[in-house]
């Protein structure tokens, strides 16, 4: 597709803009409260959006909409389940992190079970964001504008890259936020102007519905190789739910930044009401790809990107390029803010600096910034080796976070366990889950990442009755903060869960 000089500027407009407001938004910050979570001051809007750009990236415009090309719109279920999900971290998780005071996901553990946890937990997470997170959404990305535009895919990496890092070194929580907001909004137009022009390439809806009869079904079969019912409802899916939605600094740190309980609460159910609307401007155009353009599409993860070379008139290119664009950037800006706030305050002043003053701590902030654009942007193209980018995120992010929903959530319910037995919970999680891919290679991996929860809460379960804890574990409670909890949330709340069952009826 080539572009002309009106979708240039259209493009260039909009990623200055981005650029501008963002630093314009962080100026004057000078502490780490201040460049790691903004100041704790996010109202609830910002949050909302925030959580809702920060997860949408070209991995689920490339990724999840291949799999809907694949498979159909079962795999919806990512997103209506972690609708419910979202408002289990509302009203059950956030409420004890705010409390608490922290900074980080990994500090919560600290208090909890001790130094050692919290720095297990924090090397899993810069491990997982450099060799899963970071070089899957820069490949994404790179992917996705090499089927539209022709741009080299290396080229592309290293672009999306270093424009996400400029801003994001420069302004730390409250630069990414804010290009969230605006990411945000133009990436959920961009989807729903796809989903109209091949809606109307179709036929309407009422004859995309009746052409695509076998592929609306998101109740699958028991032994369904990826997405079968028991996993989605009662079992695997709830692990990568959990842990993504509550225990990943990558998603979590815009809540921890909330200026209220009242807030993080409200801006949490604006992102679960959003994720009820998704699939029906990503994984409903996969689908569509598959009636339009079967014969233009090798793999999956090309649905998408065709369907967009395809559909898109003359004049919109350089917007629906700066869509894209963003929805990497949003992504992307988050990873690196995440990953170097964990490696600052969990590793760094953790155990090399405990003195280290708030400049030096924004300065070794954006020094790892940096450094982590760079290692994403070497690692991203080995990706391409791993077949579905979506399936590569899923299954990889499976040997980390059985384990540390397990020592949260047992944690959380059970006060008398050891803190020996969360580290062990969170090195075995690793063999476990191997060896059932290993042995299993036929079953759902879901199904092997609620194998790998259960024996790991046996694991805890047996080392507690067996030498509990001897001191409890005593949580801060800074005064400073409104803890007070949001009514209205907790109806919210309530609404989104009919409404994620009465869409799982109408689909089924």
């Amino acid at each position: 597709m080539n572009l002309n000089w009106i979708d240039l500027v259209a493009f260039v407009a909009f990623i200055a803009f981005v650029v501008i407001v963002s630093m314009a938004a962080s100026r004057k910050q000078t502490t780490g409260k201040d460049y790691f979570l903004a100041g704790r001051g996010l109202s609830w809007w910002l949050i909302g959006f925030s959580l809702i750009a920060s997860n949408i990236s070209t991995e689920h415009f490339v990724g999840m909409a291949g799999k809907g090309y694949e498979l159909g719109l079962a795999i919806a279920s990512y997103e209506w389940m972690a609708a419910v999900t979202l408002v289990v971290v509302a009203l059950f998780f956030l409420p004890r992190f705010l409390r608490a005071g922290i900074y980080t996901i990994p500090e919560y553990l600290e208090h909890r079970y001790g130094v050692a946890a919290r720095t297990l937990m924090s090397v899993y997470m810069m491990l997982a964001y450099i060799f899963v997170a970071l070089a899957t959404v820069l490949y994404s990305g790179a992917l996705a504008l090499n089927a539209i535009f022709g741009l080299d895919t290396t080229l592309g990496i290293w672009l999306i890259g270093i424009l996400a890092g400029v801003y994001t070194i420069y302004g730390g929580l409250r630069a990414v936020v804010w290009s969230d907001l605006i990411q945000g909004i133009a990436l959920l137009a961009g989807g729903v102007l796809v989903t109209v022009l091949a809606l109307d390439r179709v036929g309407g809806v009422g004859a995309f519905m009746e052409i695509s009869g076998d592929k609306l079904h998101t109740v699958l079969p028991a032994d369904h190789p990826e997405m079968p019912w028991v996993a989605v409802f009662i079992g695997g899916l709830w692990i990568p739910n959990l842990f993504y939605w509550g225990l990943n600094q990558f998603i979590t740190q815009r809540t921890l930044a909330a200026k209220s309980l009242r807030d993080g609460q409200r801006g949490i159910m604006l992102a679960a009401a959003i994720k009820l609307l998704i699939p029906f401007i990503i994984v409903f155009p996969g689908i569509m790809a598959a009636h339009l353009f079967a014969d233009q599409i090798a793999t999956g993860d090309q649905a998408y990107p065709v369907l967009i070379r395809e559909l898109l008139p003359a004049g919109l290119a350089g917007i629906m390029f700066a869509a894209l664009f963003g929805a990497v950037m949003s992504t992307l800006d988050s990873l690196l803010n995440s990953a170097a706030t964990i490696f600052t305050m969990d590793l760094y002043t953790r155990h090399f600096r405990r003195d280290a003053s708030t400049g030096r701590q924004i300065r070794v902030g954006r020094i790892t910034t940096g450094a982590l654009v760079i290692a994403g942007c070497l690692w991203a193209p080995i990706v391409a080796a791993a077949g579905s980018i979506f399936d590569y995120i899923q299954m990889f992010w499976g040997f980390i976070s059985p384990g540390i929903v397990t020592v949260f959530v047992i944690g959380i319910l059970w006060k008398k366990v050891p803190q020996w037995a969360a580290v062990g919970a969170m090195v075995l999680g690793i063999p476990v889950y191997g060896g059932l891919l290993w042995l299993l290679p036929e079953v759902a991996f879901l199904h092997h990442m609620g194998i790998t929860f259960l024996v790991l809460v046996g694991f805890m379960a047996t080392a507690t009755l067996v030498r509990p804890a001897t001191a409890l574990p005593v949580m801060p409670a800074p005064e400073d903060f409104d803890v007070t909890p949001s009514k209205g949330a907790r109806w919210a709340g309530v609404a989104i869960v009919v409404a994620t069952v009465a869409l799982y009826v109408v689909f089924r």
